[in-house]
């Protein structure tokens, strides 16, 4: 039997017109599929609404089979997520933000439908770190995802020297992301840790209506006022 595809289904950042972020071929796909893989079955079903909005599903949202993978998902289950596939069904991996597997669950799945010999499609849509790298101002030829930070204080610093480090001796943008509720002390430490000459670049709320985007030296933050409580952000960093 020829197994199905696995296809990549990217989702917008936040609420808001789903057809603004997402090409219609992407949500062609998306409706006709019935087997789909996401973090949270409630919110994969919102994501298929939004999507039945732009392209009708090819079948009500009741018949459609839903799997969850999230960061908890043991490895000996990511078989059972990926057999309908290997019975010749297409599926979709979907994130809750963004594109899935990058920062986001799904790699070791991906990983696995390869060893499997599956087809494995990834679609257009927004990337939060993309976006705020092509508006960052920094550089966009060397750069390096160094996802969350430590959250005890002096772990922290100490990665964001390492980082600011990295940075120089490559030359490359450092790019990291937190959880929401973190954000203020992830900012308060970069503004207060980095050398005054490093340029920062604080991406907020990208695709949304209360996007906010800026780029200076760290100096330069240092004394100003930025609400990031509950935000989804990307910080950037380019040390000379």
């Amino acid at each position: 039997m020829t197994a199905g595809k696995l296809w990549l289904l990217p989702n917008a950042l936040g609420p808001g017109d789903l057809q603004a972020v997402l090409p219609h071929a992407t949500s062609v796909v998306a409706a006709s599929l019935d087997y789909f893989i996401g973090e949270n079955a409630r919110s994969t079903r919102a994501f298929l609404k939004r999507v039945d909005a732009i392209v009708p599903l090819a079948r009500p949202i009741q018949q459609v089979e839903i799997a969850e993978l999230d960061v908890a998902t043991p490895a000996h289950a990511l078989p059972a997520l990926l057999a309908p596939i290997l019975a010749g069904r297409d599926g979709g991996l979907v994130s809750e933000a963004g594109c899935p597997a990058v920062a986001d669950p799904g790699a070791t799945l991906v990983r696995l439908a390869h060893r499997h010999g599956v087809d494995v499609r990834p679609l257009v849509g927004p990337s939060s770190l993309l976006l705020a790298l092509m508006a960052s101002g920094l550089d966009g030829q060397r750069f390096a995802f160094n996802g969350y930070l430590p959250t005890d204080a002096r772990e922290r610093i100490d990665a964001i020297r390492e980082a600011e480090r990295r940075s120089t001796q490559l030359h490359q943008t450092q790019l990291f992301i937190e959880t929401p509720y973190r954000n203020q002390a992830l900012f308060a430490a970069l503004v207060e840790h980095c050398r005054p000459q490093t340029m920062l670049c604080v991406a907020c709320d990208l695709t949304l209506d209360t996007q906010w985007i800026a780029s200076r030296p760290a100096s330069e933050w240092k004394g100003l006022t930025v609400d990031l409580q509950k935000r989804p952000t990307v910080f950037l960093m380019l040390s000379a």
